[in-house]
């Protein structure tokens, strides 16, 4: 059955193909982008491929453009924009952290208030929030990031069972490594601030560790797995993927109920 998604943050990687993907598979899409060169190649794409697509401008820290959701109806709506950085957190400059959590917590949870308000006026609806393998485990110097997702895990876990009770449903997915470019900005954006001479962070840790970068999936696959959950009726709370994810996320839970310091 066709539904009507609205997709944040979708000008760009994942999301961007899992619009397209969607709205190919017959789906209404509305496809937010975060800057104006965003939308209209997304929308010269979609009109190139005749999809029903509609795509706005949506930059979600923006009030302004958020009024403009209000004018929309939608069955699914799925959090995705967000911003990566990493750096050491002892010695990350604040601004740049708290950056991150304006817009990947704080924006993103007005979004969804809004989402969810109309859903539950609706008594149906399904609010998909894009976490991360980030939001479970935790990789040294990608700390940033890693926080805005352990708090979009723990805002997902409590509004599912919040909820619950008026039909309305909340699932997270959580992407493992894939090579869009969105991992490779982040591990850029800490050498415009990080001073070799000043901060104590060795800088051939982070090189070391920006390293297995160089080893990432085919965002193909990820994309396919979207375009199979978002629509959905039923499908588990959390999806991890690929599936060699999954099994290292559930190894690195366990160790850390018996890591000792």
């Amino acid at each position: 059955m066709s539904k009507t998604i609205f997709i944040t943050g979708a000008g760009s990687g994942l999301a961007k193909g899992a619009a397209i993907g969607l709205a190919e598979k017959g789906h209404k899409i509305i496809a937010t982008t975060e800057t104006t060169s965003q939308k209209t190649e997304l929308m010269r794409e979609s009109k190139d491929k005749g999809l029903d697509m509609e795509v706005f401008k949506l930059d979600i820290t923006n009030e302004r453009d958020r009024e403009q959701m209000k004018k929309y109806d939608f069955d699914i709506f799925v959090a995705n924009a967000a911003i990566n950085e990493g750096g050491p957190l002892a010695e990350v400059p604040m601004d740049r952290f708290r950056e991150l959590f304006e817009i990947n917590v704080f924006a993103t949870l007005e979004t969804v208030q809004f989402a969810a308000q109309k859903f539950m006026k609706k008594g149906s609806g399904k609010i998909i929030f894009m976490s991360s393998m980030a939001g479970i485990s935790a990789t040294p110097y990608v700390g940033p990031y890693t926080a805005t997702k352990h708090a979009i895990e723990g805002i997902a876990q409590t509004m599912q069972s919040e909820l619950e009770k008026h039909g309305v449903q909340v699932a997270t997915i959580n992407p493992g490594a894939y090579a869009t470019g969105f991992n490779d900005r982040s591990a850029e954006e800490k050498w415009k601030w990080f001073d070799r001479e000043k901060h104590l962070t060795r800088a051939e840790d982070m090189e070391k560790q920006e390293a297995g970068l160089k080893d990432q999936f085919d965002p193909e696959d990820m994309i396919q797995k979207m375009i199979e959950i978002i629509p959905a009726d039923h499908h588990k709370f959390r999806t991890v993927h690929p599936p060699e994810t999954e099994k290292q996320l559930k190894e690195t839970e366990q160790e850390r109920w018996g890591m000792e310091i």
